[in-house]
């Protein structure tokens, strides 16, 4: 079977996807890892109410919900909240909490975030670090993403109806601090004036995955610390939690979802995954407005009809 990086390296060429056997009954705890753009929530920022629900029974019925995305936690919206869960796997795997407790937070080299942010001042395109405590960016680098978020929402005004807003997440970005000073988790950049495979080149010491969302420009990606991913950090939820890796699910839609997909015991991707996603997971479900994640609640027995 091809890994991921294999998998990173020609994106649609399809691996091998690997047998699974149930080993458990319904009622056994299951840990289940739900990622959050394109999959718990819409292209407009909301959560189904179907994938509320899903959540609320599993939970009720015993079992354990995590959010396992790119995301930091200031990101998480008013609607994500609303979607109670155990615990939180952030920052594509650079921060844990489960309950109160925070389990792990790596976080960037002073001189890795000195490089990424010398380096697309110097070559164009924008940049923003993710941190515990916010969103940080140069000035030029936040214009520069407003502009973009404005002709998204120009073009398709349900954006702008939306509770938080993409215009309203754009104004939440710190500028008056230098990023090159703060303790970062992940750096995000996007329309990149050079592509991803040069990119790679020059910042060895990061893992680079392709984004997921389009507004971004074709060279957009985020990255992260080399060997620092989803399913590491599902790997101190599982071992703070006392669930075995046998009893684990996932559901996901993006390349950062890969590892994690690869790792659970039955990762699931939803309908509307790039192929990549959809070849390298278990299962595939419907898309996040077709009620993908109640479908695969129930077919694993989490939730009943």
């Amino acid at each position: 079977m091809r890994t991921v990086i294999d998998v990173l390296g020609d994106y649609g060429v399809a691996p091998a996807v690997r047998a699974w056997e149930r080993s458990s009954t319904a009622m056994t705890r299951k840990a289940v890892f739900v990622d959050v753009d394109g999959t718990l929530i819409d292209d407009y920022g909301q959560v189904p109410e179907s994938a509320l629900r899903a959540v609320r029974e599993a939970r009720a019925n015993g079992h354990l919900v995590f959010l396992c995305t790119g995301r930091s936690m200031v990101e998480l919206t008013p609607s994500i909240h609303e979607v109670e869960v155990d615990g939180y796997v952030l920052s594509s795997g650079a921060y844990v909490q489960v309950g109160p407790d925070v389990l792990l937070e790596e976080r960037l080299s002073p001189e890795a975030v000195r490089h990424v942010a010398d380096f697309f001042d110097a070559h164009g395109g924008g940049y923003y670090f993710q941190a515990s405590d916010g969103v940080y960016a140069s000035p030029e680098a936040r214009d520069l993403l407003r502009t973009i978020v404005a002709a998204s929402v120009a073009s398709d005004p349900a954006f702008s109806e939306v509770d938080h807003g993409l215009l309203t997440y754009v104004d939440t970005i710190t500028v008056d601090v230098d990023p090159r000073t703060m303790a970062m988790t992940k750096a995000i950049f996007f329309e990149s004036a050079v592509p991803l495979e040069d990119l790679r080149a020059e910042f060895q010491d990061f893992l680079i995955v392709p984004a997921s969302v389009t507004v971004f420009g074709a060279n957009a990606g985020e990255m992260t610390i080399p060997g620092i991913h989803k399913a590491t950090g599902i790997d101190v939820v599982l071992d703070h939690v006392g669930v075995g890796l046998a009893d684990t699910i996932a559901i996901g839609d993006s390349y950062n979802d890969l590892e994690m997909l690869e790792h659970v015991a039955v990762g699931i991707a939803m309908g509307d995954a790039p192929r990549a996603v959809r070849d390298i997971a278990d299962e595939v479900t419907t898309s996040t407005i077709e009620d993908g994640i109640r479908l695969a609640f129930l077919r694993h027995g989490l939730i009943a009809d």
